[in-house]
């Protein structure tokens, strides 16, 4: 199966994440799949806007838990990879918008950050469940969610591992609108639309002008959040979280 659905409704993109039985999470196709569908749409003239959104029930499940505890396909040889995919998206100079279906959790919340749109379902809800894997934020979340919601609604997120209502991240920033299940794609393309009538290079001067202030520091904070992951994979506590994961058991941080 395919992991992306790519059409295109005129000068809009549409990119659907497309392994609905893992609840689009990512693993390394699909990470792969992605970075490259975002360099087809950056060197493609006909493409004025990209919407972002998931096939099925969830928007994105995140990291893809059982690659992490050890099913990686050894014979995949991977193009990309997460760090690539990252710079990509924050590089990517059209906008960027997310259509949030259902649960986003992990990179499926902080994707938000580094899109220029989020709409989300009143069905969806985000989570960061980067401490209860004994990891860290990611994908440059560290600097993305305290410049959308300020420092401490940005702490909570990134460390409590609590679920966030659609209607909580509109109020705190990180979300637009919210919208019924039915309504979502349509008011996301009917927005996206609005941007593809106006001339590309004003689209991309006006993004350009808002980003470049701040992309050399937020590739500077994906380094070290990366390094901080590095440092804490394959430690008791991620040890402990991935192990309850494959049994199906509530972790025990107990000590750690």
């Amino acid at each position: 199966m395919e992991t992306l659905n790519i059409r295109n409704d005129g000068a809009v993109r549409i990119v659907e994440m497309n392994r609905p039985d893992a609840l689009n999470a990512f693993n390394a196709v699909l990470i792969d799949d992605l970075a490259q569908a975002f360099q087809d749409a950056t060197a493609d003239d006909s493409v004025k806007v990209v919407v972002l959104t998931g096939a099925g029930r969830a928007f994105s499940a995140g990291a893809d838990l059982k690659q992490m505890a050890g099913g990686r396909d050894p014979d995949y040889e991977v193009r990309y990879g997460w760090s690539t995919l990252i710079e990509i998206l924050i590089d990517f100079p059209k906008p960027f918008i997310v259509a949030v279906n259902g649960i986003g959790v992990g990179v499926g919340a902080t994707i938000c950050g580094i899109a220029d749109l989020t709409y989300m379902s009143s069905e969806a809800r985000l989570r960061c469940p980067f401490s209860a894997l004994g990891l860290t934020a990611e994908a440059g979340s560290t600097v993305t969610f305290p410049q959308l919601v300020g420092y401490q609604q940005a702490f909570w997120m990134l460390v409590a591992s609590e679920w966030t209502s659609a209607e909580e991240c509109v109020a705190a920033g990180l979300a637009l609108e919210v919208l019924a299940p039915d309504q979502l794609m349509t008011r996301t393309l009917e927005q996206a639309h609005k941007l593809a009538a106006l001339p590309l290079v004003s689209l991309m001067k006006t993004k350009s002008l808002m980003r470049d202030p701040v992309r050399a520091r937020l590739k500077e904070a994906i380094r070290a959040e990366n390094q901080g992951l590095a440092d804490l994979r394959g430690k008791p506590a991620n040890v402990e979280a991935l192990s309850a994961f494959k049994e199906k058991r509530e972790p025990d941080f107990t000590g750690l």
